[in-house]
């Protein structure tokens, strides 16, 4: 499975990740909604179970994915300032390149 992060998100990530009560948690990916082609995403931290994977990103980011939700593979995670800050999560593997 593959994960992409880009810079901002990854400044954001790391300064989340690096708090004394997220020691040892991970990123994680999930579905919080899916339909036809095209799934809506959303971030939490935890701990990878034996029904996850856990993807190394370019940013040295550990981010678990459920295994076998192909709508995960390929998934980028941004964080925009403009119009709206915030993360937004697109897979455009799959051709979602943004929430309609």
């Amino acid at each position: 499975m593959n994960c992409k992060i880009t810079r901002n998100a990854a400044n954001v990530l790391r300064r989340e990740l690096d708090k004394p009560e997220n020691t040892g948690k991970k990123l994680r990916v999930v579905i919080t909604h899916s339909h036809g082609d095209h799934a809506h995403y959303g971030l939490d931290l935890g701990e990878p179970t034996d029904k996850d994977e856990v993807v190394l990103t370019d940013k040295g980011i550990d981010v678990i994915l459920a295994r076998g939700e192909d709508l995960l593979d390929g998934i980028k995670i941004d964080y925009l300032y403009f119009p709206q800050e915030g993360f937004v999560i697109t897979n455009p593997s799959k051709g979602n390149h943004g929430d309609h």
